[in-house]
């Protein structure tokens, strides 16, 4: 039986370049995890449907179990660990703090760098499926209906999901009306 083959890539991750030696079928996930010990995003499925390995590439949600590493060059990506960076990140962090927006913890990375890139996505006029009139820009206040619709890909064992809700609809009130403190 032949090893894997092995790759050097190179990754920015939170402001800081690694080169990393891998098997090209390695994940942005086990990347993270495994070559550069960031353990915030969790292996909830590994199948991209619990959303607890979302981080940030480019500024857009990515499920890292999905996503190979070699794809990740050359891309900016944010992780739990470098989410303060980013605007509205440190301000998300605290809004699950003062809501209690977590139980046992293991989705919350994933659902904090989710909410920061739903904030962003509907700041720059992404709809949804929730979003009236789809044909138009969205027009950036994300109701309850919104903020569930595009968290939807985050999965919440414990069910925190009424406190996950109020601690985004804090944030999301202050990045609308121009109050953003990060």
């Amino acid at each position: 039986m032949r090893s894997a083959p092995v790759r050097a890539i190179g990754l920015q991750v939170n402001g800081d370049h690694f080169d990393i030696e891998c098997d090209p079928r390695t994940t942005l996930l086990d990347a993270l995890r495994d070559h550069l010990g960031l353990t915030g995003s969790k292996k909830g499925c590994d199948r991209g449907q619990c959303g607890a390995c979302t981080v940030l590439v480019d500024d857009r949600r990515v499920v890292s179990c999905l996503m190979l590493a070699v794809s990740a060059q050359n891309r900016r990506i944010t992780t739990i660990e470098g989410i303060d960076e980013v605007p509205s990140g440190a301000t998300m962090q605290q809004a699950f703090v003062d809501h209690d927006g977590f139980q046992c913890g293991f989705c919350t990375p994933g659902q904090i760098c989710s909410a920061v890139g739903m904030l962003d996505e509907a700041k720059h006029g992404w709809p949804s499926s929730a979003t009236a009139d789809v044909s138009e820009p969205h027009n950036g206040v994300l109701d309850d209906d919104e903020i569930r619709e595009r968290l939807s890909g985050n999965i919440c064992r414990c069910g925190a999901y009424v406190n996950i809700l109020a601690a985004v609809r804090s944030v999301a009130g202050d990045v609308a009306a121009g109050e953003e403190k990060s």
